[in-house]
């Protein structure tokens, strides 16, 4: 039986890939920093409707150390390197983020390498694509690159570039017999499998508790995790996928404001809490003199990024979800676990 190694299984888009890949019959490893994540891990499975069983083993390996790549990509013919550093507020030094991205991925491809896996599918990300630009009308696609010194670029945009950058580098010079393919998604939404949330959906849930009163005017594309990870999966086996990038988004670009009406269309009285004003770009500037999560916000006020996951529907026959299928699957999950207003519920569990 096919064996895959996926990186970071305790988080939102490992957990998915374990899922898919257990339901589509392969045996899956998984890598986590802590064998104390094991039972998380295996709860998050469950929720995805997939009894995990015999065919889920578990490596303990981390990113920023050599030690355990070696046995986890032990006997895998592919891998998902899914694992990357995400911080909830941005670091004083932005080695934090790059280093660890880069590293860790170089360390995923050399130990790939050395144990003859086919192909390594990376989840890098939009943010290695569309920042550093002007501003434009026409998509962004798989051939344009982020400039990392660009005005808009930050630590966590810069890492995921420069960790791509290296990933591609690395091939050309080193990579041996050993192929690779790139998933770009925008941000990630769709239903969680455990109350950790990643920073796109806790978007969702600041809007939908009420923690969000106003919106900035910022606009970001769409898609849900449960393609996300088919794509990987696609691009895992097609050999037209081979050292090829692939864009993931829904559809068009939504402001934060349209985001917010999706919700109060669908949900109705659960989207009470939900924002109905944006705010004015000046306020935006001003309260972020004071607030270092608005001074994030800032560089992307007013700026429309659009692009096109033409090509993987065109070499992969990928078909995604709408953006608001996505979204609403968000929200439902969240009331699911008990994350919007009330205490949170445990994975696999009810409330």
């Amino acid at each position: 039986m096919t064996q895959v190694l996926v990186t970071g299984g305790s988080g939102f888009v490992g957990g998915h890939a374990i899922v898919q890949l257990l339901a589509a019959g392969y045996e899956v490893r998984t890598t986590v920093r802590s064998l104390e994540r094991v039972d998380k891990v295996r709860a998050m499975v469950r929720e995805g409707g997939v009894e995990p069983g015999e065919r889920l083993r578990f490596a303990t390996a981390d990113l920023t150390r050599d030690e355990g790549w070696g046995q986890a990509v032990e006997r895998c013919s592919y891998i998902l390197h899914v694992a990357s550093p995400f911080p909830g507020k941005a670091p004083e030094d932005e080695n934090e983020l790059v280093g660890p991205a880069r590293e860790g991925t170089l360390r995923v491809l050399r130990a790939a390498r050395e144990a003859g896996v086919r192909r390594v599918v990376l989840t890098s990300s939009f943010a290695a694509i569309g920042y550093g630009h002007p501003s434009r009308t026409r998509p962004f696609d798989e051939t344009d690159w982020t400039d990392p010194e660009g005005p808009d670029v930050q630590p966590y945009i810069k890492s995921k570039t420069l960790a791509e950058r290296a990933a591609w580098d690395f091939m050309e010079r080193e990579g041996g017999t050993l192929e690779l393919a790139v998933i770009n998604p925008v941000g990630i939404f769709g239903p969680v499998l455990g109350p950790d949330l990643s920073g796109s959906i806790a978007i969702v849930q600041k809007l939908l508790d009420g923690s969000m009163p106003a919106v900035p005017k910022v606009h970001f594309g769409v898609v849900d995790v449960r393609d996300v990870v088919e794509l990987h999966l696609r691009a895992m086996t097609a050999p037209e996928a081979r050292n090829e990038r692939f864009l993931a988004v829904a559809g068009a670009s939504l402001s934060l404001h349209e985001v917010a009406r999706i919700l109060i269309f669908h949900l109705g009285e659960r989207a009470a809490r939900v924002p109905r004003r944006q705010l004015p770009n000046w306020l935006v500037r001003l309260a972020a003199l004071r607030d270092p999560a608005l001074k994030q916000v800032v560089p992307q006020l007013g700026r429309i990024r659009t692009s096109t996951s033409a090509k993987a529907r065109t070499v992969l026959g990928w078909q995604p979800h709408s953006s608001e299928e996505a979204l609403l699957a968000t929200a439902e999950s969240l009331f699911h676990f008990g994350l919007v207003g009330g205490r949170q519920a445990l994975p696999g569990q009810k409330l």
